[in-house]
């Protein structure tokens, strides 16, 4: 291991075996001024991002049907 390893945080880590957690997303209702069709497209890439997340393995504390009712409800859909 060099200073340089150390200075720019590539310190060996042992692998872990705990889930990975992320949430909550971030606030949908910012996008609540925009036209419905833009805001479908924003809930579609908002689910498709969700769906990403959790295809790697990335385990979410908010369950998904809670996402969708959360989402809606902030963009007004």
């Amino acid at each position: 291991m060099t200073t340089y390893d150390i200075a720019s945080g590539n310190l060996p880590q042992a692998p872990t075996t705990a889930e990975v957690v992320a949430g909550p997303w971030p606030c949908y209702s910012n996008c609540r001024h925009l036209p419905e069709r833009e805001r479908w497209e924003i809930y579609g890439l908002a689910k498709a991002g969700r769906g990403a997340l959790e295809d790697r393995g990335v385990a979410m504390t908010e369950t998904y049907d809670a996402f969708i009712a959360r989402i809606t409800r902030e963009m007004g859909l």
